[in-house]
């Protein structure tokens, strides 16, 4: 059995990251969200252990003391962070995982994984983005002013992603971000013990047709 990939999944706050990932692991059984550990409050709505473990200040940082976490970040001045335990064991299992973590996150996987795939989801616009935040009626104007200008910094960091899915109309970015998968696990680096058994060959990663 190949073991899992990672997918990694950035957006600034806004961006429609969550209601995308939410619905391509409705489409797709063969991959599952990571549940990340943080400091926030509980959103009206959301359930412990199937958002995110919620957990104290104390908690997370005696977490990071004993090297629980395979990458951590300060966010809006509260802490996210992806247990390492937990993704190791789910990618024995072979399946494939999703973490929706941002781009200080996403650089810290990438030198632990480099085989991992970085998706980077944006707005159409800032101007977009910031009606979208009003329209969630979830937080004040200040709040709003600050994670537009967090949007900024999100954004300058998209070319170290190895996709950018543009969430314009919903269900053409649920297609793209699908075909990223699919294309994905079609790689040769995944096929290739597959057709080494079924063909009984005896090749490797880097053997040219010749070679076969």
């Amino acid at each position: 059995m190949s073991r899992g990939k990672i997918y990694v999944i950035a957006a600034p706050s806004g961006a429609g990251k969550s209601t995308l990932v939410n619905a391509l692991c409705k489409l797709d059984d063969g991959v599952q969200l990571s549940v990340s550990h943080t400091t926030r409050g509980i959103r009206p709505g959301e359930k412990n252990g199937v958002n995110y473990f919620f957990v104290s200040t104390i908690e997370f940082q005696k977490m990071v003391e004993n090297n629980d976490f395979l990458e951590y970040a300060e966010v809006y001045g509260n802490f996210y962070g992806t247990n390492i335990n937990t993704i190791k064991e789910f990618l024995a299992t072979g399946k494939d995982i999703i973490l929706e973590i941002d781009w200080q996150g996403a650089r810290q996987i990438r030198k632990l994984f480099n085989d991992a795939v970085l998706i980077f989801i944006a707005p159409p616009s800032l101007e977009i983005l910031e009606q979208r935040l009003r329209d969630r009626k979830t937080d004040s104007l200040e709040v709003i002013e600050k994670r537009l200008s967090m949007a900024m910094e999100d954004v300058s960091h998209v070319a170290e992603f190895d996709y950018i899915v543009i969430n314009d109309d919903f269900n053409t970015a649920l297609q793209d971000l699908c075909s990223i998968i699919r294309a994905a696990r079609n790689k040769t680096a995944r096929k290739l013990e597959v057709i080494k058994q079924k063909f009984n060959l005896n090749i490797g990663a880097g053997d040219g047709l010749a070679r076969i």
